[in-house]
């Protein structure tokens, strides 16, 4: 179990960290433009969407069909994780105060927190699920399951970190500030990897909802934030080609490596 645990935080940590990675150009003075970081993004939505039902959902339907019993049962129990985990995301979304980068502040209104926090918070609402989405997979079937996780998410943490590193620049930000806090909401995934390792060691019975609970989580975060964002600057054709060398590179890495 303890094995599981530390797979599934450092596992996590890793590809937080490869947010930093991504915000590196920012440091050399690149800013790739808007038409790039959509077609990155778009990526990073089709990495997603991949493991979500390749890594998350179809192992999720596999664990409930041992360990429940055989008919509508497990594919009412993954069906239901699912909408746990876009709902609690969503409560989240809703519940914190956070600003994105181009629809503005949504959740409670909090006059006194800095403008940057609420970016800060924004990307943790969408970090965690992804950390958590890595501590399962170990957790679930340790390097097996979790190290596809751990690429795929990493892989798409680096156009996330641009973008924000990018975008914290256009605000006024200094170039190793916009980097540092780039850097800091990555941070949040080894929480969440450690949150998701723990659960489904604890029971075997749990594990196909953890691995359904994550992946609803991520499909919140695509629909909700990543592909609108993608789609806001006439862009959209790049990004759906992001989206789909995301996905099959993802599908590409699951297949080899699991």
């Amino acid at each position: 179990m303890q094995n599981m645990l530390l797979l599934g935080f450092l596992g996590s940590l890793v590809a937080g960290m490869m947010t930093a990675v991504g915000a590196l150009p920012v440091l050399m003075g690149k800013t790739p433009g808007r038409a790039f970081r959509d077609l990155a993004l778009g990526f990073a939505a089709g990495v997603m969407l991949a493991a979500s039902f390749f890594s998350l959902i179809i192992p999720a339907l596999d664990a409930a069909g041992e360990h429940y019993a055989n008919g509508a049962v497990p594919a009412a129990i993954v069906c239901l994780a699912i909408l746990f985990g876009m709902g609690a995301i969503a409560f989240l979304n809703e519940r914190l105060p956070h600003e994105h980068f181009t629809q503005g502040r949504e959740g409670p209104a909090v006059a006194s927190l800095r403008r940057v926090w609420l970016f800060v918070f924004a990307i943790s609402i969408h970090n965690l699920p992804e950390g958590l989405a890595v501590g399962v997979g170990f957790g679930a079937n340790g390097m097996e399951g979790g190290m596809p996780l751990a690429l795929g998410i990493g892989l798409q943490n680096m156009p996330e970190g641009l973008a924000v590193a990018v975008a914290l620049m256009g605000e006024g930000y200094s170039r190793w500030r916009a980097f540092g806090i780039a850097t800091l909401t990555g941070l949040i995934e080894p929480l969440g990897g450690l949150f998701g390792a723990s659960v489904v060691t604890l029971s075997q019975m749990l594990l196909p909802w953890g691995l359904a609970f994550a992946a609803g989580a991520m499909l919140y975060v695509i629909s909700h934030e990543i592909i609108p964002e993608t789609h806001r600057s006439g862009h959209q054709n790049k990004a759906t080609l992001g989206l789909a060398l995301g996905l099959v590179i993802m599908l590409f890495l699951d297949v080899w490596l699991g």
